[in-house]
């Protein structure tokens, strides 16, 4: 198998990339709401998921972290 190019390298990173940042994004956003509710109680323990778990903390967060009112 070849060797990828730096060129081609950051073409398969850069969307993942910008998944990547705009879930963070999204999620922080959300959760900085200050009707939300979490579950567990604990806002500062979902954004260390969500800025430390990479792509699959925001995806947890909200499928599993946000309570509905």
């Amino acid at each position: 198998m070849a060797d990828l190019k730096t060129e081609q390298l950051l073409a398969l990173l850069a969307p993942i990339v910008v998944i990547q940042f705009g879930l963070m994004v999204a999620a922080i956003l959300d959760l900085e709401r200050e009707e939300r509710r979490v579950r567990g109680g604990s806002k500062l323990v979902w954004v260390l998921v969500i800025v430390f778990v990479n792509v699959i903390g925001p995806i947890v967060y909200f499928l599993a972290g946000r309570e509905e009112e």
